[in-house]
């Protein structure tokens, strides 16, 4: 399995991937999971996938070549090198997938295999503010708002929760990406099939460009230092919450009162009695 998550805010984008595959306890293996498409002063992208290996390496090898016709028929066909936009190159990502399943899709359904993939794909083209999609296996996709500023794929429900409470669209980028990390850290704490190194891109918006990639194994010391911290600052707020009193005791806090709305869960004690 897989986690990826992207963060779209005003003062850039942040990615971040493991790169853990397997096929069984005994068959683990690593495989990056991040690719960037870099024109220094024209355009940047960065790719997360995640589900079947297989497919996730076709689309990314002939999303190199993929084309689609453009609007206008006297002007060359789209590619994610000369797309005006990155709606465009999104779409040209949506054609690759429909290519492979066109390809593979048959041979794997007889197989009792289903065609899996999901994508992140985000950037900026010069021209155009900074845009971030999720595209299904089907090749159709959503785009990142204000309101929705970040996308996850592959194993995303551990690390979720600090996401929704963290993450909004005018916060620091440094802060996004401290606050990936945890979430890919509560990852790797709960899922073994999510695994180090990991990937990480950081994009400041209207670069068009990024220095701000690295790879982070067992030995970085952030890392080290914030699943650390991370782990401690739990414990030490969750001693800090105060207990539930049940008989009276002193607390201004009482778990137990009375609630108009819903009665206290009825005990069944006899053999005869009935829920309702």
């Amino acid at each position: 399995m897989t986690y990826c998550v992207a963060i779209k805010l005003k003062a850039g984008l942040v990615f971040l991937s493991d790169s853990r595959t397997n096929a069984g306890l005994d068959q683990i293996s690593t495989f990056r999971k991040t690719i960037v498409y870099e024109k220094t002063d024209d355009r940047f992208m960065v790719l997360l996938t995640a589900g079947n290996l297989s497919i996730s390496q076709s689309v990314r090898e002939l999303l190199q070549l993929e084309h689609i016709p453009a609007t206008n028929p006297d002007e060359p066909a789209v590619t994610i090198w000369n797309a005006t936009s990155m709606f465009d190159a999104a779409r040209v990502l949506g054609s690759a997938i429909r290519r492979v399943h066109e390809r593979d899709g048959p041979a794997l359904k007889k197989a009792g295999v289903d065609f899996n993939v999901s994508m992140l794909l985000g950037g900026q083209i010069k021209g155009e503010g900074m845009r971030l999609f999720q595209v299904y296996s089907a090749g159709n996709f959503i785009e990142a708002t204000e309101e929705t500023p970040f996308f996850q794929v592959g194993e995303s429900k551990y690390g979720k929760p600090v996401l929704d409470r963290v993450i909004n669209a005018q916060m620091p980028l440094n802060e996004a990406a401290k606050c990936a990390l945890v979430s890919m850290d509560s990852t790797l704490k709960s899922n073994l099939s999510v695994g180090l190194p990991l990937d990480l891109v950081v994009y400041e918006v209207d670069r068009l460009q990024s220095d701000k990639i690295v790879c982070i194994d067992h030995d970085n010391p952030y890392f080290q230092m914030l699943h650390n911290s991370w782990g401690q600052k739990l414990h030490e707020i969750f001693d800090s919450i105060e207990d539930p009193m049940w008989n009276g005791g002193q607390t201004q806090v009482p778990i137990k009162v009375e609630n108009s709305k819903r009665k206290v869960l009825k005990k069944i004690t006899h053999s005869s009695e009935r829920l309702i």
